[in-house]
């Protein structure tokens, strides 16, 4: 898997591997999911109706397994509004990213047998270049000096979420307005992220509290 052909949800995957303390629970699984809502989103294969997360259509896809999984469940669902999906089974969409990145080199899956018993897999970053360029390039997104207009729609909306759900460093911190105009950035896809954006922001605050 190439780098530039990395998705949303599994950058977002690598840039909280040595961010997150609560690696692998809801926090994590919520923050990926908002990256696979908001990606399928922007590809306009998920629409939204009165705030309904609606799949375009029931045929098409996009070649990625773990955007493709989460549309069938989508379909094959009864509707459900925005800020619902960033939970609702969010580990399934946690999962397949793992694999993805583990198929892909990214990750090392090892595994292991959990009080000698029940099987488990645990992930390992196997490539740490990787993690360290995608947070230069979201910090970049951030603080600027690059337009706002010349970055992808793409690292506009990882840099956004990124930024909510607290990756990055605090020399990271964005420019006064700088992740509304991200936002604005995003397109036809601004309101969802906006409203994912809430939902990684509320995990996050849950998981500081608790």
């Amino acid at each position: 898997m190439p780098h530039g052909s990395l998705s949303i949800p599994a950058r977002l995957c690598l840039l909280a591997w040595d961010s997150m303390e609560v690696t692998g629970t809801v926090r994590l699984n919520s923050l990926v999911r908002a990256g696979a809502l908001v990606e399928l989103a922007q590809r306009g294969l998920l629409t939204d109706e009165d705030g309904i997360a609606t799949p375009a259509d029931l045929d098409s896809d996009t070649g990625d397994p773990v955007l493709d999984g989460l549309l069938e469940l989508v379909r094959e669902s009864r509707p459900h509004r925005w800020h619902s999906w960033v939970s609702l089974r969010a580990r399934i969409t946690l999962d397949a990213v793992r694999e993805q990145l583990a198929a892909g080199g990214y990750l090392r899956a090892e595994k292991r047998r959990v009080l000698g018993v029940f099987p488990t897999v645990e992930y390992a970053l196997a490539r740490v270049a990787v993690v360290q360029e995608l947070r230069t390039q979201a910090r970049a997104a951030l603080r600027g000096p690059m337009p706002v207009a010349e970055i992808s729609e793409r690292d506009a909306a990882l840099a956004a979420l990124a930024d909510a759900a607290g990756l990055l460093p605090p020399d990271s911190r964005p420019a006064p307005g700088r992740v509304e105009q991200l936002t604005e950035r995003v397109g036809e896809a601004a309101a969802v992220l906006r409203t994912v954006v809430r939902e990684v922001r509320t995990a996050k605050a849950t998981a500081v509290a608790s």
